[in-house]
């Protein structure tokens, strides 16, 4: 058990390495968010990071895409770890070279699965250097700012899109594979939908690529220019649009602690109240036809029927 006048992060690890001895949080269950952390005991973003890192580095918890840090399960004790000594080496750390050296690719790293497990709004640069192991100002060295390293983290997400030298015949299938390639990274990176405003694109090499891909199958088809570019940018919004939902979903989870399933349940008899009323035909019609079932949500589902309909209408444009 960590002594009192330990440092903040070892008092707040003791206590939930107790709970997870204790079982009141079990394998797979989500242990506390680093807001979540920051909140009740009353310390800094900087500070419960460094809370789960301890325990990642520790092995008992790990990151979830889309869930955030979850209970790894039983495994062999371990130590309560200690406060880093200035001799003690730290090539380990996943922010360092084997020479100890910090690079911005392992920032960007670092970054990317901060965000991927506790949502954009979680990350920070202090955050970061504490997931690192690294003094507060060490990765200014090498990412100027917050901004600076949501755009390289977009920028390396997007990376993960292939382009393949043997693209689909025909417009509709190269525009397909590049529309669900965007869809796959913002299933795996939520919080990219939050960034880069269709308003205000940004100069990213990956963007642009993929751009360029989408720009490519539409181009020799009889489109003007202008044209073409407002197709790309509406099939990105939808994506992005449709995307946003999943980051939204994993933020309302972590503020009220309820899954979708739970919170539908709660709402059940008040959606029960507005079809009873018969003041919407239509919607009861419908939701009637669900039957006991219900209707499930599914975004995959959803974002394949919008896709079809948009290049169903798109076909009336071009002139193969």
């Amino acid at each position: 058990m960590a002594e009192k006048n330990s440092p903040p992060y070892l008092r707040i690890a003791a206590e939930l390495r107790r709970r997870i001895a204790d079982g009141d949080l079990a394998p797979g269950d989500r242990v506390p968010s680093t807001r979540q952390i920051a909140r009740e005991w009353n310390v800094a973003l900087a500070t419960a990071t460094k809370v789960l890192t301890t325990l990642r580095q520790e092995g008992l918890v790990r990151a979830q895409s889309r869930v955030g840090t979850v209970v790894a399960g039983p495994g062999p004790a371990v130590s309560p770890a200690q406060p880093p000594s200035p001799a003690q080496p730290q090539s380990s750390s996943p922010g360092r070279a084997a020479d100890g050296e910090l690079t911005q690719e392992r920032i960007v790293r670092a970054a990317v699965a901060i965000a991927d497990a506790e949502g954009l709004a979680a990350l920070s640069m202090r955050g970061v250097a504490a997931r690192l192991g690294v003094a507060a100002m060490s990765p200014y060295r090498h990412v100027t700012g917050k901004e600076d390293l949501v755009f390289l983290m977009a920028d390396a997400v997007l990376a993960e899109m292939s382009y393949p030298r043997d693209a689909p015949p025909g417009w509709r299938g190269r525009l397909e594979r590049g529309a669900r390639a965007l869809w796959a990274v913002h299933r795996a990176h939520p919080w990219l939908a939050q960034i880069a405003p269709l308003t205000r694109p940004l100069a990213l090499p990956h963007l642009i690529a993929y751009s360029d891909w989408m720009l490519g199958a539409l181009d020799g088809h009889g489109l003007d220019p202008a044209t073409m570019f407002n197709l790309n940018a509406l099939i990105y919004s939808y994506v992005q649009g449709t995307a946003v939902q999943l980051e939204r979903e994993a933020q309302a989870q972590s503020a009220t602690g309820m899954s979708e399933e739970q919170w539908m349940d709660s709402q059940a008899a008040a959606f029960d109240a507005l079809v009873a009323s018969g003041a919407y035909p239509a919607f009861t019609k419908v939701v009637g036809s669900f039957g006991d079932s219900g209707y499930d949500m599914d975004l995959d589902a959803v974002f394949e029927l919008g896709l079809t309909s948009m290049l169903d209408g798109l076909a009336a444009l071009i002139d193969d």
